[in-house]
């Protein structure tokens, strides 16, 4: 066999090898009898790694729903719970919200988007942006500069939060 023929067979015969042993799927009846469905959406699961698979980054400090810090997201969303949220994809750790004005200032409006960065609770998990907007004399909304820190503000608002959350949860484990 030449040297060009193994250079293809090589990968495809270790991607079979590696496919064939990744995962076997079996569901018991009383699964599929629990949740109203068949087999096919079942989450017991064999595979190479155990039950429930390899996990590298931990599960408890993950979203349930995906990617992200758990405690990162939902402090995110308590903070800026009091504004309209447009979007929230809690696998990609986005939450974007519309523009909000308070009743003090009804010529001023903030629009606040949150990105978590990662699975774990650290500061540089986190990016916040806020934008501010002032209503002009012609009637048009036109950008203006934030305050010093408000930035910083929200985002030490968001881990306290998040710390809160993750003691809260090694408290209630623990007991």
């Amino acid at each position: 066999m030449s040297l060009f023929r193994l250079s293809f067979l090589a990968p495809f015969l270790i991607g079979v090898i590696a496919l064939a042993g990744c995962e076997s799927f079996e569901a018991s009846d009383s699964t599929a009898a629990e949740d109203g469905f068949g087999p096919e959406y079942s989450d017991q699961r064999k595979t190479v790694f155990g039950e429930g698979g390899l996990s590298l980054f931990g599960d408890e400090e993950t979203s349930d729903d995906g990617g992200v810090n758990v405690f990162l997201w939902r402090a995110s969303l308590d903070t800026v719970s009091f504004m309209p949220v447009n979007s929230a994809d809690v696998f990609g750790g986005v939450i974007l919200t519309d523009w909000h004005s308070s009743a003090e200032a009804p010529n001023e409006r903030f629009k606040i988007n949150v990105y978590i960065l990662g699975r774990e609770l650290r500061a540089d998990g986190l990016r916040v942006t806020v934008f501010r907007q002032i209503f002009t004399r012609n009637g048009q909304w036109a950008d203006a500069a934030l305050p010093a820190g408000t930035k910083t503000k929200i985002e030490d608002s968001i881990l306290t939060r998040a710390r809160q959350l993750r003691n809260t949860a090694i408290l209630q484990k623990k007991q």
